[in-house]
């Protein structure tokens, strides 16, 4: 087998591990390239179906073009989707003394709230037990510290400095009220590998990522897609997904240059992971 037919072996068997070991799955869709290559290779692995409901956390911060691309993608996979608002967060109301949002918040509050206090939200009502994610080691250093089977507190906390050993494929699977274990398949794909892969399989993905014309007259693409306010483009002339891959094997930026959370302060990606941010 080459690298991705072996990158696809290795994320189909621990999709299949997962689906054999927690009876409430889920599978968190941010509706970028690597959460799309999670829904074709959920679907290879379950001949065609998808057995556990798609999450999406919506914070209205959305591009347009991502929500088009939401109801296309819910039509065209027939997906079981949820959409998740933080409505108290957003309306300033309940627990919250005023609305939370870009306009007014910095991005890692903005980032905790309407996104991991959703996903929070939506656990305790459907007491998921596990949750299935499109991280990659090469992301970021803090993701690298993470495990195939990474386990998280009742409290939804990340003890990054205490990860449980996975010799010989024994994943940690043993769960105590409350818990929740993060499924990552992705875990050992480079960006390079996503794309290569996008690109035999001829996956959907939303045009965000291809070059276009600036109204400055330069071409510009996104990297990684996230909310509007904080996410930004790089510039670039590639329009195809191999004009992608050559640019990514000269670049020297990183993937989640252009996200504005991840670098609002020291450490502030580690700090948002630990508190249960995908």
């Amino acid at each position: 087998m080459d690298n991705l037919e072996e990158l696809e072996a290795q994320s189909i068997y621990i999709l299949r591990e997962a689906y054999h070991s927690f009876s409430h799955l889920c599978m968190p869709w941010s509706m970028g390239k690597d959460s799309n290559v999670l829904i074709w290779l959920s679907k290879k692995a379950f001949c065609g179906k998808i057995p556990y409901p798609l999450l999406h956390i919506d914070t209205t911060y959305e591009f347009p073009e991502m929500l088009e691309f939401r109801n296309w993608a819910r039509s065209f996979y027939e997906l079981d989707l949820m959409v998740k608002i933080n409505e108290d967060a957003r309306c300033g109301r309940g627990s919250y003394q005023e609305s939370i949002g870009y306009e007014t918040h910095d991005p890692v509050t903005v980032t905790h709230e309407l996104k991991t206090v959703a996903l929070q939200q939506i656990l305790a009502e459907h007491r998921f037990d596990a949750l299935i994610t499109g991280i990659r080691r090469d992301e970021d250093s803090t993701r690298a510290k993470e495990r195939y089977f990474s386990p998280r507190t009742a409290d939804f906390e990340w003890d990054y400095k205490d990860q449980p050993p996975e010799f010989w494929n024994q994943f940690t699977v043993d769960l105590d009220p409350g818990e929740h274990i993060r499924v990552q398949p992705l875990l050992d794909w480079t960006e390079v590998d996503i794309w290569k892969y996008i690109e035999r399989e001829k996956i959907p993905i939303p045009q965000m990522y291809f070059a276009r014309l600036g109204e400055d007259g330069r071409s510009y693409r996104y990297r990684s897609l996230g909310c509007w306010p904080i996410t930004q483009p790089i510039e670039s002339s590639a329009a195809t997904i191999s004009e992608i891959i050559q640019e990514l094997l000269v670049t020297k930026t990183s993937e989640r240059a252009g996200r504005a959370q991840d670098h609002h302060e020291r450490n502030a990606m580690q700090k948002l992971r630990a508190k249960g941010f995908m």
